[in-house]
């Protein structure tokens, strides 16, 4: 297929492209990716459609399109240009040419090939230093811009072109290895080319095979005629073998003879290996010849490697830049790919580590919230007809509280049907793990309030329970050698299980343990946090009595609890406590009817007629789970 190529004002204003199947139509104007024009103020946004049609170029102007297209010196609405014909809209002319890229199989003879090292060439300085900064520094611009590898490449054989003065031609090329058969990177301009002759007097390579597939990423040329090139294959294959840029001089000056050069009007070519692990078997290819200044540099009997030594050093920085962004890409794109597994605290803590060092089980402080949604069991009877939606309804349910979990620092260790647990404290340990756990859990409890104010909302009829609890665990990758996952092991995961299935007993949204509570008390304001000890119990089927608290938000529009009422309400608890249940009583009526945590104290005590038994304790053993 043939290219259309643009050609702005500026030398760094240009793109070729190749034309797609025939028959399908494209837009071309100032945003029309991928076939924008965002140099030129001249052209539309959308300026016109174009259609290959086997043998032509469709070009159809736009109703909307402000300025006028030139073709053949006329202004046409509507024409077919042939190959080898342009067309010019505003300061852009473009190009419709059929060139080809044939890799020649037979080692020419050159008469000169020399091999450069990255480290060499970076100890040379520049001879036009100025230029080649001012190139240079186009380079941020251009990596920021590429939205893709794609458009990645064009950028920098169009950089390369302005770089490399005496370049007649540049490519990025793949030689591909057998075992790596699939292209890693989909492209337009890809033209794969598979090599099969085998070169004379050359050992086998084991790590470059003939027969392997030559993708050409990438190419553009100075000349707008229907010239062919043809690059050495032998030139790319030893570049990429020995990892380091190797030049190639098939004649000294334009009077040396035409059949040692590989195409017309090219004396020179050189091949910088793009060394990363992002991109193997990448190279850059450029040729070019000796007319002109560089001519001026040949003497009788040098071979023209001193006159290119700044192009291929810069060529080699251009391919470490390409390199390592790709490199940077490759490693975003496996994160990504990792968002789904690993909170981002985990992914945090795995950049630039050892992952079985950061993910090994190992004992340490942490908090745990269980989050149990209310609601599920009924709404999974009255909608055992529907039950995807009901699937949906759920997982936004649980999406609130692993979103909640994960924007808090905490690390979601866990689904249990219709309950999520996170932990906080692992991989690494903070100060702060406490506050940032029972911010996620009032986070969650809002959330869920405020969707129970919307009749209509998909959450309206699910609540919340949560419980927290600190203290020593196991934490990192924890299972079996057929299925691991990030998690942590311990009492504390059971007790802040308990915990949030006591709520419902108690009859609030959130329970945390003693040790969480005191370090709340002791370390944050009650502006933004604020705890009251609502019991001292004992679990069913445990032994070991505890004092459980109830965490709430600052006093305000979400709570209305008052710091008063809650004295109050602990007030009530020391004395029923002491078995002093008459004046637990009076206390109890000073909190607001509709606080519900208080009905628990005050059934309990009018079961006993607000009478202590002989052998009170303080402690209330739970009947049930």
């Amino acid at each position: 297929m043939p290219d259309l190529i643009a050609q702005g004002p500026r030398p760094q204003d240009r793109w070729r492209r190749a034309l797609p199947t025939t028959g399908d139509e494209l837009l071309l104007g100032r945003t029309c990716d991928p076939w924008q024009v965002a140099w030129d103020d001249r052209i539309s946004r959308k300026h016109a459609t174009l259609r290959w049609n086997g043998s032509k170029l469709e070009v159809s102007r736009l109703e909307q399109a402000r300025n006028a297209i030139f073709y053949r010196g006329q202004q046409r609405d509507h024409f077919l240009a042939g190959v080898g014909e342009h067309f010019v809209i505003g300061q852009t002319t473009f190009t419709l040419l059929d060139q080809q890229v044939q890799f020649e199989q037979t080692k020419a003879p050159a008469f000169a090939e020399q091999t450069f090292s990255a480290h060499l060439l970076r100890q040379n300085k520049y001879k036009d230093a100025d230029r080649r900064i001012e190139t240079l520094g186009k380079l941020p611009e251009i990596i920021a811009g590429a939205a893709n590898d794609k458009e990645l490449c064009v950028r920098i054989v169009n950089l390369l072109l302005q770089g490399v003065p005496q370049a007649a031609f540049v490519a990025i090329l793949k030689l591909r290895s057998p075992e790596d058969s699939d292209c890693d990177m989909t492209t337009d301009t890809a033209v794969k080319l598979t090599v099969v002759e085998a070169i004379e007097g050359q050992p086998a390579q084991p790590e470059v095979r003939f027969g392997s597939d030559l993708d050409v990423l990438h190419w553009d040329c100075r000349a707008l005629t229907g010239q062919h090139f043809t690059p050495s294959a032998q030139l790319v294959r030893s570049a990429t073998q020995t990892k380091e840029s190797v030049l190639h001089v098939w004649s000294r000056s334009i009077t040396a003879n035409p059949s040692f050069t590989q195409s017309e009007n090219v004396d020179w070519a050189f091949c910088t290996p793009v060394v990363a692990e992002a991109c193997p078997g990448w190279a850059i290819y450029v040729a070019g010849d000796f007319a002109g200044p560089a001519a001026m540099q040949l003497g009788p009997d040098r071979d023209g490697s001193e006159a290119l030594q700044d192009d291929l050093k810069f060529t080699e920085l251009t391919a470490t830049t390409l390199g390592a962004l790709r490199q940077v890409r490759a490693l975003q794109r496996r994160q990504d790919g990792l968002r789904n597994f690993f909170a981002p605290v985990v992914l945090d803590a795995l950049g630039g580590r050892d992952p079985d060092q950061v993910l090994a089980p190992r004992e340490t402080e942490v908090s745990v919230l269980f989050c149990d949604l209310r609601g599920f069991s009924q709404r999974s009877e009255d909608a055992s007809d529907r039950l995807l939606e009901l699937l949906q309804r759920v997982s936004d349910a649980l999406g609130v509280m692993t979103h909640h979990i994960l924007a808090n620092g905490g690390v979601v260790g866990d689904f249990h049907g219709d309950a999520a647990m996170g932990f906080w404290g692992w991989p690494l340990a903070s100060r702060n793990s406490i506050q940032q756990v029972c911010q996620a859990a009032l986070a969650i409890r809002q959330e869920f309030e405020l969707a129970s104010a919307q009749a209509d909302h998909p959450l309206a009829d699910f609540r919340a329970g949560l419980g927290i609890a600190s203290g020593p665990a196991v934490a990192g990758r924890i299972g079996t050698t057929d299925q691991v996952k990030v998690t942590v092991f311990g009492p504390v995961v059971n007790l802040a299980s308990r915990l949030e299935g006591m709520t419902k007993q108690l009859q609030t949204a959130i329970l945390v343990d003693e040790p969480t509570a005191e370090w709340v008390r002791a370390n944050v304001p009650a502006e933004v946090l604020r705890i009251r000890r609502v019991a001292k119990v004992i679990p069913y089927g445990m032994q070991t009595p505890l004092v459980v608290s109830e965490l709430l938000p600052p006093t305000g529009s979400n709570c209305f609890l008052t710091d008063e009422h809650i004295a109050a309400y602990e007030s009530a608890l020391d004395h029923f406590l002491d078995g002093r249940w008459a004046d637990a009583f009076r206390y109890l009526h000073q909190v607001p009817a509709e606080d519900q945590v208080k009905d628990f104290l005050t059934v309990f005590i009018a079961q006993h007629r607000r009478t202590a038994p002989d052998d009170w304790q303080g402690i209330i053993e739970l009947p049930a789970k």
